[in-house]
């Protein structure tokens, strides 16, 4: 069902019924006053309105920073921060935020409701849309946006219960904003959740001609006495890895000044590969959902990363208790050949690389020694999972 609201940026808020999802009639309202309120403003009048507070905001990656490229550094190596995504500059900012508003930090915020958590989550899908734009595939990057949310949500051990999108335009036009919602379902379909409702906001001379912005909004649920907090995490535990699709959904500010210092175009074939540089950088992002709950159905699992902009560097340590550390074992996967080729072609450093991208590893599971024999027993060709590091004594991650 959609409701237009007549406005100055000619706002349309879509709002489905979500039939398929459990309904809560008498939540137990949490007696503990949030740290952070910030009331949605997702539904029409003819709808009520549907207020959350959140008890801690969701933590802000670095990869959300989007800012213009400078100039590469001297020694000819691309860096993150060379194609104007400064890592330091967003954990300043998290910092200055954890003052205002304690307890940030984890993938998704997380609220009482009786027994259990709500989980938030709320993401873009930053510079891969100006490779939509060029491809024009549009599509898949639904899936992408989608990707985002839930699989930071499904690291509390949270199922997914509903989604919201935002999708901002100049122009709306209505055949290429099909497109990009036909992908939010199908995202919606493959992590099992409701596409609860959206905004579509109408915005002239704001965005360039033809192109679009994009963010989401996803919510799950946990048993308080099921929730994946990385508490019990102790050093001798092991570091499970599931393979990514490729870049993913994160650092396409370094990818394409990688892809104009090559001088190759989305349409060259990829270097060691049978696609095309469009065709392996537009792959939409695995969504993990429904393995990560089976695995975590499994028993033994205490704390779960979701590898975005930071790399292994900065998202592994996130789940670990102080005093905690990784080693990561660099040679056991497969490095998919679109980070060999970026590497390659940006001159770039293993550091930040592994700082940037996820590498062919999207989603780390920490686990006991006996719980990771069974899961990669029980894998069975079902799904690929790979024995990548360990726990250690000591901060950081190092690489070996």
């Amino acid at each position: 069902m959609t409701n237009t609201v007549a406005a100055a940026n000619a706002e349309i808020s879509r709002c489905v019924a979500a039939s398929s999802r459990p309904i809560f009639d008498e939540p137990t309202i949490a007696t503990q006053t949030p740290l952070v309120i910030r009331p949605y403003r997702l539904f029409s009048q003819r709808f009520p309105l549907l207020s959350l507070s959140l008890l801690e905001r969701n933590s802000i990656s670095s990869s959300r920073l989007r800012s213009m490229p400078n100039d590469s550094d001297a020694s000819g190596g691309l860096t993150y921060k060379d194609a104007g995504v400064d890592i330091d500059a967003g954990s300043e900012l998290v910092r200055r935020i954890a003052k205002m508003a304690p307890g940030i930090g984890g993938f998704g915020g997380i609220y009482p409701l009786g027994d259990s958590f709500l989980v938030a989550g709320t993401d873009g899908v930053g510079t891969k849309l100006k490779l939509a734009f060029e491809t024009g595939i549009h599509e898949t990057i639904g899936i992408d946006l989608v990707a985002m949310s839930v699989n930071d949500i499904v690291t509390s051990g949270a199922k997914p219960l509903f989604f919201l999108d935002y999708f901002a335009t100049s122009h709306l036009d209505v055949d290429l904003a099909e497109k990009v919602i036909k992908g939010i379902v199908d995202g919606c379909q493959q992590s099992d959740c409701a596409l609860l409702g959206g905004e579509t906001a109408e915005m002239p001379d704001f965005y360039a001609k033809s192109e679009y912005d994009l963010s989401g909004f996803a919510v799950g649920i946990v048993k308080k006495d099921s929730v994946i907090d990385g508490k019990n995490i102790v050093a001798g535990d092991v570091l499970i890895g599931l393979p990514s699709s490729g870049v993913h959904s994160n650092g396409f500010s370094l990818v394409r000044r990688v892809l104009a210092r090559s001088g190759l175009s989305l349409k060259d074939q990829l270097p060691g590969a049978a696609v095309t540089l469009g065709e392996a950088l537009m792959a939409p992002t695995v969504i993990y959902v429904k393995q990560v709950l089976d695995i975590i159905g499994k028993g033994g699992v205490k704390g779960i990363a979701h590898i975005t902009g930071g790399g292994f560097t900065d998202n592994i340590p996130r789940v670990f208790p102080e005093g905690l550390g990784a080693v990561i074992y660099k040679d056991s996967w497969n490095v998919p050949a679109v980070f060999k080729w970026i590497q390659q072609a940006g001159k770039i450093e293993d550091a930040e690389m592994s700082r940037t991208f996820n590498m062919g590893i999207g989603m780390v599971l920490v686990m006991s020694k006996e719980a990771s024999q069974r899961i990669l027993e029980d894998a069975n060709g079902a799904y690929t999972a790979y024995r990548i590091g360990e726990v250690v004594n000591g901060e950081g991650v190092s690489y070996h």
